[in-house]
């Protein structure tokens, strides 16, 4: 597999930006399953892989973003699952229903991008960029999420 291609796979998570409707939802539900294998894990490793997953992702993104001319393609959404996985690991621990409201933020803080969340949107390059509102909306979310339980 050359690596447009495997960028192309990561970015969209294997497909889920794709999606006609809601890219960034399906995406964020995406990540879901990976959270759950993560969350059996013990806390470093459970960090080291969505740190690892944040990195690759700003690889994909900023090679996805090039390769179409477009700032954030609403395709790339590598971003929406680090960040739930960065919300939902801050609640691993925790019920479901305070999981589900760490998703929920996450997707609120995402959509509606607060203070820190759109000021970090800016940064460059676009890889980081594209990651970065999206890791500080997964960390605003999870503790609101800890706090509201």
């Amino acid at each position: 597999m050359d690596s447009d291609r495997a960028a192309e796979l990561i970015a969209t998570w294997f497909g889920c930006g794709l999606s006609p409707k809601a890219p960034g939802t399906v995406g964020s539900l995406g990540a879901v399953p990976l959270h759950l294998l993560l969350r059996r894990l013990p806390l470093p490793l459970h960090v080291a892989a969505t740190v690892g997953v944040t990195g690759l992702g700003v690889w994909a993104a900023q090679r996805v973003a090039t390769r179409r001319g477009e700032t954030d393609p609403q395709r790339v959404v590598i971003d929406e699952v680090a960040g739930v996985l960065i919300a939902l690991g801050l609640v691993r621990r925790s019920s479901l229903k305070t999981q589900a409201m760490a998703w929920v933020l996450f997707r609120a803080f995402d959509i509606l991008k607060p203070g820190p969340v759109h000021a970090a949107e800016d940064l460059s390059p676009e890889g980081v960029g594209i990651m970065a509102d999206d890791v500080v909306a997964g960390v605003l979310a999870g503790l609101a999420a800890r706090w509201l339980a």
